[in-house]
């Protein structure tokens, strides 16, 4: 059974890094933001920007400090309404200075990337995301033994070398 880390020292993991927060997203969704204000207003069409929420916050205050936030996101295709969803909303996250890549689900299986979610923290420790069948968040466990953070380190390589840009990837999408 993983020992999950408190909410409170989750946060600050994400503010006391030094170089790169890292951050690999493999669900096609997540229960908290199928509940969330954010995910009814994109069922309407409505989705406005939103860079003043504490997480975009963060990411301002982190980038003005020199410090990088970076995101891989594996997309299904044809997209589900969840992956279109984080896609339309990273656009906040963009403009708040995290740059969130795209990368299609069979290039993630070629390149045989894990079925896992996880921070990475300046390629020395790790946060293993749990969640339960429903895509509701269990916890994140700490990862700092050095065999398993190099693994996520060639993850993270492998996801990002091959990842493309948000605006890049919208192209695709629409072409596709």
């Amino acid at each position: 059974m993983p020992q999950f880390i408190d909410d409170d020292t989750f946060g600050t993991y994400f503010e006391e890094f030094a170089h790169v927060a890292w951050r690999l997203e493999t669900r096609r969704g997540y229960a908290s933001d199928r509940e969330g204000e954010r995910y009814q207003l994109f069922l309407t069409g409505e989705l406005p920007l939103d860079t003043e929420r504490p997480w975009c916050a963060n990411v301002r205050a982190q980038t003005a400090a020199g410090k990088r936030f970076e995101r891989v996101r594996i997309i299904d295709s044809p997209p589900t309404e969840e992956q279109r969803f984080l896609f339309e909303s990273a656009a906040s996250n963009n403009a708040a200075g995290e740059d969130i890549r795209n990368m299609w689900r069979d290039e993630a299986d070629r390149l045989g990337l894990p079925a896992e979610d996880f921070w990475l923290f300046d390629s020395r420790y790790a946060l293993r995301m749990h969640f339960d069948g429903k895509d509701g968040y269990l916890g994140a466990e700490l990862v700092d033994e050095p065999a398993e953070v190099l693994r996520y380190c060639q993850i993270r390589d492998a996801a990002w070398h091959f990842a493309v840009p948000r605006e890049e990837f919208r192209a695709q999408i629409l072409a596709g």
